[in-house]
């Protein structure tokens, strides 16, 4: 089965931006000062991004959101295999705005180091169940 070529680009694109957001959270981390409010919003980005290339895989259609658990109920719906690790990253959701303001306390390099290897486990979950010329 011939897959779209169009389909196929909007996944990677998706994707690679999830690549590029877990590449900053490290970045972010690794930096002295690290910036570990920084971290926390690409790791939230990063399964974000990792979930609607997921759906844009299978051709589902979703809203502009930033709910982990919305995007994980629905690519739950395709593969409830996924279910483990898009339900366990349900948490990062708040980070798609929490500490971008000031007034809030940062989070410890421990809660970044978690949030990261988290959201690595949901794109390399997502990577796994992808035809490999989707995969970026």
């Amino acid at each position: 089965m011939r897959l779209d070529p169009v389909l196929v680009e909007n996944t990677r694109a998706w994707l690679l931006k999830a690549a590029g957001d877990l590449r900053a959270a490290e970045v972010d981390l690794g930096v002295d000062p690290p910036l570990l409010d920084d971290a926390m919003f690409h790791c939230q980005q990063a399964v974000e991004k990792s979930m609607k290339g997921f759906l844009i895989r299978h051709d589902r259609p979703f809203r502009r959101t930033h709910s982990l658990a919305e995007l994980a109920a629905q690519c739950g719906e395709i593969d409830a295999s996924l279910g483990d690790a898009l339900s366990a990253a349900g948490y990062l959701t708040n980070y798609a705005w929490e500490y971008r303001y000031p007034g809030e306390p940062a989070p410890d390099a421990d809660e970044v180091r978690r949030a990261i290897a988290l959201a690595r486990r949901v794109h390399a979950e997502v990577l796994a169940r992808l035809p490999s010329g989707m995969r970026p």
